[in-house]
């Protein structure tokens, strides 16, 4: 086994002598800027001794190089002669690489209207992006329609029990507190007029025609609209999507149309159980707390409703399972290659879903509210 190198250092007459001596490649003795430095004490001249250096690697020509830095910012002359001229190279290219003499030049500041303008066309590419991709779904619904298209079937009943019974749960819990908090809060006030039977029309009608079809999606955005974008971002991590294009299969085909179709037909169905559970939340209340006699809790609550509250609920229902299953499933096919990537895709799609939810609940009350619904 070859043996290691080795360094000493002493001082002679004020003047500092570092002797490198044996082979220097991989292995070697630690070494050590500070104590080096130290060793030399008073020194104000330091020469190289290299006589009896066999060979060397990078790990040397940066100790070296560093030591000479570190002396010649204490003002310690350094005589360079008995470094070996291809370290001195390595030396050299590495000083001028560190570019320590060169001035950082500041980017110029882009203007207020050059700012605009790139924001305007980010925007603008992103609208068309997402016209093409509503424009691929429609395309492949319609050969879906047609008895055309190409999807796994089994696939498909696994989506419509992931988007349904494996949903009850969540559903359950959110829509019976939610019944819950809505008659508790409402019969804090109409308990000051003596019409707390009113608890039951404002539960039914809050439910039916708001805040069931409104939770189902904010609840199916956040658990399914997520699940959308992060599995089909996982396979474009994988290339699976671009594994099915060179098999001759549309992705919005085979992997959109499913799940939108899956996520519309359960969302009416959810949102008909939110209703009723947040109905018999509030008949809880009322009953338990407000001294209300069910029969007459529920004799009110069918006097307050017809089918047009149910439908209007329904029918918001379906339009946002639309809007979550296109957030979802458009973030997910345009996730980048990367986890972070399917990160940011799942949260984008949480957001854009209930942004879009929001922004169509409002849209159809001012409708609905302007032909008299």
């Amino acid at each position: 086994m070859q043996e290691q190198g080795g360094i000493t250092i002493t001082t002679e007459q004020g003047q500092g002598v570092i002797r490198l001596y044996g082979p220097w490649r991989q292995a070697g003795p630690k070494l050590r800027l500070s104590e080096s430095v130290h060793a030399l004490g008073a020194a104000r001249q330091v020469r190289f001794d290299t006589t009896g250096l066999v060979s060397w690697d990078s790990r040397l020509a940066v100790f070296v190089s560093g030591l000479v830095a570190e002396l010649k910012f204490r003002d310690v002359a350094v005589d360079e002669e008995g470094i070996p001229k291809g370290m001195l190279r390595l030396m050299a290219l590495a000083a001028q690489g560190a570019g320590g003499d060169a001035v950082p030049v500041e980017a110029p500041r882009e203007s207020l209207l050059l700012r605009a303008g790139l924001k305007t066309t980010a925007a603008w590419m992103v609208l068309v992006d997402t016209l093409s991709f509503v424009g691929e779904v429609a395309l492949g619904l319609g050969r879906v329609l047609t008895g055309r298209g190409r999807f796994r079937r089994d696939d498909f009943f696994l989506l419509l029990q992931d988007c349904g019974a494996s949903a009850l749960p969540i559903v359950s819990l959110i829509s019976l507190v939610i019944g819950v908090i809505f008659a508790f809060v409402g019969s804090v006030q109409l308990k000051l007029f003596g019409a707390q039977i009113y608890v039951a029309d404002i539960v039914g009608l809050a439910m039916a025609r708001e805040l069931g079809a409104m939770m189902t999606g904010i609840i199916m955005a956040g658990r399914t609209g997520a699940a959308f974008a992060a599995q089909l971002g996982t396979m474009q991590v994988n290339e699976e999507v671009d594994a099915l294009t060179t098999m001759g299969l549309n992705p919005a085909e085979y992997l959109v149309i499913p799940r939108m179709v899956a996520l519309v037909l359960m969302m009416p169905l959810l949102c008909l159980y939110a209703d009723f559970l947040g109905i018999g939340g509030g008949m809880a209340i009322g009953v338990g707390m407000l001294d209300i006699p069910w029969v007459q809790y529920w004799n009110q609550t069918r006097a307050a409703l017809d089918i047009t509250q149910f439908m209007h609920g329904i029918l918001k229902s379906i339009l946002y399972g639309v809007i979550i299953a296109m957030a979802g499933c458009y973030h997910g096919m345009r996730c980048g290659r990367s986890a972070s990537d399917v990160g940011d895709a799942a949260t984008r799609a949480v957001v854009a879903s209930i942004v879009g939810i929001i922004i169509a609940d409002g849209l159809i009350a001012v409708v609905t509210s302007i032909i008299g619904i």
